[in-house]
């Protein structure tokens, strides 16, 4: 603190300028005498931390607010137009003072009085409470409690050890236990009761030692998962953090081009990155301020036309899949083509074929810079950047920029950036032996229906629901190739909602739902569409997120819930207990133009293999129950599996490893640390002939 005097007073001024800016503009608009007591107390609040680091010129600004809406506390009007500017004129002032003191040990700051920091404490009416936390600190505790939680899972292999330890100690007391021995033997069951008697207290002194470990590791793993839930969340920021900003804008841009509108936001409840707002932010500041600019019509003309005389802005966020897309679109003229053709052709930015430009093309050149209809340059339009910057926001991110425009009724905007954290409310289900999430607000319905009720044809499966049939996708099918069960009851079925439709999804069971955070995948592990990112669990394990677009255009396919008749192609069986690898390998094989089934474990791979003839085996080594090396040398000792070739697929690549593949009957061997799609193809291309 000595040597930031005002770090404390940053945290705090700006929390209360956030809230005094959201109040003021619900001010404007609802003339409600909470807001200006909600005004007056704020100020007050700021005013007496501003005199505490000695910053008289802020607490100047927070008192002549004061002094501006006073004479509201108990009016029963409306706050006049010009005290509400005047308040938010105030308050610009004083950001730009808290603004400047971000440089730390400025030569004129005088050291806070303590005392009178303890009187301005009592005198807060409602005491607020901020923490910020910069993005890196957050990855580094989040990476810190990763490699925690490593830890605690190798703490539970010693659990298990000691449990095994116990168990052994119990078999030597076992041995040892006197027995009724004749009267030649006496001295050495002496020497026997107390060796007994010491397993015995070995066989306690473990016991004691394992019950006291577990409760250890359980509670510590407790107290991570708080923690990671807890840092996952301050690493994102809410969506709303950026509504107050753009209704200002708004705000500000219509009163000085005396166009009346109303600014409307949906998509508060999403959660995403720090960054990714702090870089949308400002592209989304001219996508509003080029809407009231340049899409807005003035009252009079809005009129003419048979519109509303108030013109509206209208931002939503949401998720699609992988993506966050920002949208903003306004209800005014749309686009002036014709005019950016004019000034593109004067301006020689496409000649001569700017006659000729399509609208697509013509909002191509709009974006890349340099050409505005406005017609002088002012403080609000004029320049031709602003939209320049919308498009650098979107390449800095990597996502697009949509626009769609109709004369007369308006244009959109679509900022749409690759998902890199967000937060959501996720419904768990197990498909196929494994796990796996998908959003929430994405489920419409849980049904539980007969095997009747799914109507196949030779295009798919579909399902009645609310007297509609909507096509059906069997998620186990998709995961491990199990077939679509009959006559027997489903589980469940879940109804997904997309933007492209909806559709019905069977899963074996839900499991819950859960906040979680949504993470993308790692580029060198491709995925498929019904994939929109990943999660971490409560034992650090991944997860993957399901789109819900994926899903419904995966129904729609039709392809998914039945196996086609006959296939030409190549049958290759994968065997892998990992949902993460299966789905690669099958993505591989299936663009190489092979036919993929899917086993989870190497005794179902066998029972598998029987039902039907396959050309090759792909095999994970490390798998529960029987691993790989076992399948191998099972099928080689079967007669009607012995001809088939096996590739041995893992992460150990000792040369005892490959030693003992090549013992067992695997005609390959690929170890995962050096995977490579091209080799892998290669391998199997001449096996299978």
């Amino acid at each position: 603190m000595a040597d930031d005097p005002y770090r404390y007073f940053r945290l705090e001024a700006r929390e209360i300028l956030d809230q005094a800016g959201a109040a003021v503009l619900d001010l404007e608009k609802s003339g409600s005498p909470r807001q200006v007591e909600r005004l007056l107390r704020l100020a007050h609040t700021l005013k007496g931390a501003a005199r505490v680091v000695r910053q008289p010129e802020i607490a100047d600004g927070a008192h002549a607010i004061e002094d501006a809406l006073a004479p509201f506390r108990a009016a029963a009007g409306a706050v006049s137009r010009d005290s509400i500017d005047a308040v938010l004129h105030h308050l610009d002032a004083i950001t730009g003072r808290v603004v400047a003191l971000d440089a730390p040990g400025r030569p004129d700051a005088a050291p806070p009085d303590l005392a009178a920091a303890a009187t301005a404490g009592r005198l807060r009416e409602e005491p607020i409470r901020t923490v910020r936390a910069e993005i890196a600190e957050m990855d580094a505790l989040l990476d810190g409690v990763g490699e925690t939680h490593a830890l605690l899972n190798g703490l539970r292999a010693t659990r298990h050890a000691l449990g095994e330890a116990r168990h052994l100690a119990d078999l030597v007391a076992e041995q040892l236990r006197p027995r009724r021995p004749s009267e030649p033997l006496r001295q050495s069951v002496a020497a026997g009761e107390a060796t007994f008697a010491m397993a015995d207290e070995l066989r306690r002194s473990v016991d004691g030692i394992e019950r006291r470990l577990g409760a250890a590791v359980d509670q510590i793993d407790r107290e991570l998962r708080q923690v990671r839930e807890a840092a996952e969340q301050l690493r994102l920021a809410d969506a709303a953090s950026l509504f107050n900003v753009l209704e200002r804008v708004a705000r500000d841009t219509a009163q000085a081009l005396s166009k009346p509108i109303v600014f409307e936001a949906t998509g508060s409840a999403i959660r995403l990155d720090a960054d990714i707002l702090a870089v949308v932010q400002g592209a989304l500041v001219q996508i509003v301020r080029n809407g009231v600019a340049h899409g807005i019509e003035p009252a009079s003309v809005r009129q003419a036309a048979g519109k509303p005389p108030v013109g509206r802005i209208a931002l939503d966020i949401a998720r699609r899949g992988n993506r966050i897309v920002f949208s903003c679109r306004d209800d005014g003229g749309g686009v002036d083509l014709d005019a950016v053709r004019r000034v593109a052709m004067r301006r020689g930015l496409a000649a001569p074929a700017a006659a000729r430009l399509s609208a697509q093309e013509l909002i191509a050149l709009l974006l890349r810079g340099g050409i505005s209809t406005a017609a002088a340059v002012t403080e609000i339009a004029g320049r031709g950047i602003g939209l320049d910057i919308v498009r650098e926001a979107g390449e800095r991110l990597g996502g697009t920029v949509d626009v769609a425009t109709e004369p007369g009724q308006g244009t959109t905007f679509e900022l749409a950036v690759p998902l890199s954290l967000a937060s959501i409310e996720a419904l768990i289900v197990e498909a196929g032996g494994a796990t796996a999430a998908l959003p929430l607000d994405a489920v419409r319905a849980a049904l539980l229906l007969g095997a009747d009720n799914v109507s196949r044809s030779a295009t798919g499966a579909s399902v009645l629901h609310e007297e509609a049939a909507i096509p059906f996708l069997w998620l186990p099918r998709v995961f491990d190739g199990r077939r679509l069960p009959v006559g027997r009851k489903w589980p469940t079925i879940i109804v997904v909602t997309a933007s492209g439709g909806t559709a019905a999804v069977g899963v074996d069971r839900l499991l819950g739902t859960t906040p979680t955070v949504v993470r993308p995948l790692p580029e060198l592990a491709p995925a498929g569409p019904i994939v929109a990112g990943a999660l971490v669990d409560a034992e650090g394990s991944p997860q993957l997120v399901l789109s819900p677009e994926g899903l419904v255009a995966a129904a729609r396919r039709q392809d998914s819930a039945e196996p086609e008749a006959e296939r030409l192609r190549p049958p290759v069986l994968v065997i892998d207990d990992s949902l993460t690898t299966r789905m690669l390998e099958q993505s591989i094989l299936e663009s190489a133009g092979y036919e993929v089934d899917l086993a989870v474990s190497a005794e179902e791979a066998l029972e598998i293999a029987r039902r039907k003839r396959y050309a090759l085996f792909l095999v994970d080594v490390e798998m529960p129950g029987l691993d790989g090396f076992g399948f191998v040398e099972r099928a080689r000792a079967d007669p009607a599996l012995h001809d088939i070739p096996s590739v041995l697929v893992t992460s150990r690549a000792a040369p005892e490893d490959r030693q003992r593949g090549r013992d067992v009957g695997a005609r390959g061997y690929i170890a995962k640390g050096e995977f490579d799609q091209a080799e892998l193809l290669a391998m199997i291309r001449p096996l299978i002939g």
